[in-house]
């Protein structure tokens, strides 16, 4: 067993994977329209499926806005200069929620951006 990958619902697809490949290096792996199920998937990643853990995407034809709710929490990507990438987000106009520091009660460097769609991603700085 292992893990396949994590589905987040977008209000706008194409905007969605511009975000996570342009910003975050992944690459649009697959995508397939379900017309008769009124929905798209498309899923990114930085390797294929059979190796690699994966995001996918969920646009419900109609849907422009959906309720996050206070269950989920993040996405986590691994960064090996977190201060570099958040200057380089920050430069490309993403919002960055919070900024670099060590996490609360630790020593674990971790910031806090936020995507198109209202999900945070956590950057945790990887020791060298």
């Amino acid at each position: 067993m292992r893990f396949l990958h994590t589905m987040l619902r977008v209000k706008d697809l194409d905007e969605s994977i511009r975000f996570y490949c342009d910003h975050f290096g992944m690459r649009l792996l697959r995508k397939s329209d379900y017309p008769e199920g009124r929905f798209t998937l498309a899923f990114v990643g930085y390797g294929d499926e059979k190796d690699h853990t994966v995001l996918e995407f969920t646009y419900n034809y109609g849907q422009s806005d959906y309720d996050l709710g206070d269950a989920f929490g993040h996405v986590a990507l691994g960064v090996d200069d977190i201060h570099g990438v958040c200057d380089r987000l920050r430069a490309e106009g993403v919002r960055i929620t919070r900024e670099p520091g060590p996490m609360k009660h630790g020593k674990t460097v971790i910031a806090f951006v936020e995507d198109p769609n209202g999900y945070k991603v956590e950057l945790i700085e990887r020791a060298g």
